[in-house]
């Protein structure tokens, strides 16, 4: 059965979370604040929030900037993942990755699907791996963060999570074949 083994001791990340919004401002960004709340309850740390623009190179230089940052683990952003001709996180985060991450997206569409329906296909919610960063790309939604959070990351982003999770293997990520 899954779930957490408390006999191991918890392993803190460092999580940044970036809102990709032309609209959203610090007082508003009610997605953004859904994740800072829920990686700190769950005993993370919040290393770094902004808001980015919808655009491709913003979102991507910002990606760089926190990939190139040893301080940072994880990147978790909310917003842009419609199907807009303003919604462009997908492609600013698959230019930045070594490797996606596809479960992600099917397991972020089966729990959306269960409470939307339908409605999950408008989402194109990615996930992926760049230079030892995990990269996870939701909807700007808060009940889709919440989602995203509590169905999916908060366990995979929990060394304590049984039977594997995405903590155990965070230092083999930049491994290459001999």
């Amino acid at each position: 059965m899954p779930g957490i083994d408390t006999s191991r001791p918890f392993i803190p990340l460092n999580i940044a979370v970036m809102t990709v919004s032309d609209t959203r401002t610090p007082e508003t960004d009610s997605s953004g604040d859904v994740l800072a709340e829920r990686i700190e309850k769950a005993g993370h740390k919040l290393a770094a929030r902004t808001i980015v623009s919808d655009d491709v190179q913003m979102i991507r230089n910002q990606l760089l900037a926190w990939i190139a940052d040893d301080r940072i683990d994880i990147v978790i952003s909310t917003g842009g993942t419609g199907l807009t001709g303003r919604d462009v996180t997908p492609e600013a985060f698959k230019s930045v990755y070594e490797k996606e991450i596809d479960g992600f997206s099917a397991i972020f569409h089966r729990v959306s699907f269960e409470k939307i329906g339908t409605s999950t296909i408008q989402s194109r919610a990615t996930a992926g791996v760049a230079h030892g960063t995990y990269l996870f790309a939701l909807p700007g939604s808060p009940n889709a963060c919440k989602d995203g959070w509590d169905e999916i990351l908060q366990h995979q982003l929990d060394n304590r999570y049984r039977p594997c999770n995405f903590v155990e293997i965070l230092p083999r990520l930049q491994e290459r074949q001999g």
